[in-house]
């Protein structure tokens, strides 16, 4: 059963930014590969423990076939040190044979204008509005409260990988390159594009962080060609799945 692992690299970057809060340095140069493979390969244990025989028969033999791997180059004119370590890191995993194939996006910067907010006890946004200490006043120094601070900032933005990862799933699927797929991102803007696979062939998706898996990418497990199935990463997925160092001839960037 050939599988296509299709990876949102920036998605699979922040979930594990946010797995490893404490200890930045210890997981970035991790194999898409080896991370897709423990993956499948903890998914087929999960099943056989727990008996689920159409899984067990349907997956015991996949293999991952085919890797794409959608990211995109940072600016580097805002920071030209995360520009060249990830140009090594890219490198890398074509010299590891850890990708298949690299699509990229764009990314872009953007000056915004948004109101003033901090994240509740509920991690809801709330707005800062004026009161005192920070007051606002009118011309004739009346004291308008709760008014609204507005702040102009810098938006870094990732472009496309989603809706590459969405367009290689689709056209591996039609094309029957694949027998199955394994999506690695949390995005629930990738719903229709991986109902529309789950119609076709069985798709395992993998939150990459610790956030809640999106509801929108949860299947019924035999729905379309199931037997379909959802796991979460953890720490271990990355500190067991490290490039070789060096890879090729491209060395860790230092503080990874």
């Amino acid at each position: 059963m050939r599988i296509g692992v299709y990876i949102d690299g920036y998605n699979l970057y922040y979930g594990g930014k946010r797995l490893f809060a404490s200890n930045s340095g210890s997981w970035k140069w991790f194999s898409p590969r080896g991370i897709a493979e423990s993956a499948l390969h903890n998914q087929q244990q999960f099943a056989a423990g727990h008996g689920w025989g159409q899984m067990v028969q349907d997956w015991s033999h996949a293999y991952i076939s085919r890797v794409v791997y959608c990211t995109a180059r940072v600016n580097g004119s805002q920071n030209p040190s995360a520009q060249a370590d990830q140009d090594v890191y890219l490198k890398a995993l074509v010299a590891a044979g850890a990708v298949d194939h690299i699509e990229y996006g764009n990314y872009v910067a953007r000056v915004k204008v948004a109101p003033l907010a901090v994240t509740s006890p509920t991690s809801t946004p709330t707005l800062v509005q004026s009161n005192w200490p920070v007051m606002v006043k009118d011309a004739v120094g009346n004291e308008i409260r709760n008014a609204n601070f507005f702040v102009s900032y810098l938006h870094n933005e990732e472009k496309g990988s989603d809706v590459n990862v969405a367009a290689h799933l689709l056209i591996d699927t039609l094309d029957k390159q694949i027998d199955g797929a394994i999506v690695i991102s949390n995005d629930s803007d990738l719903k229709l594009p991986i109902a529309q696979a789950r119609d076709r062939i069985p798709v395992g998706v993998v939150n990459p962080g610790s956030k809640y898996t999106s509801g929108d990418l949860q299947p019924a497990h035999a729905v379309g060609q199931g037997p379909h199935w959802n796991r979460r990463l953890r720490p271990a997925d990355f500190t067991s799945n490290q490039l070789s160092d060096p890879s090729g001839i491209y060395p860790k960037p230092a503080g990874w």
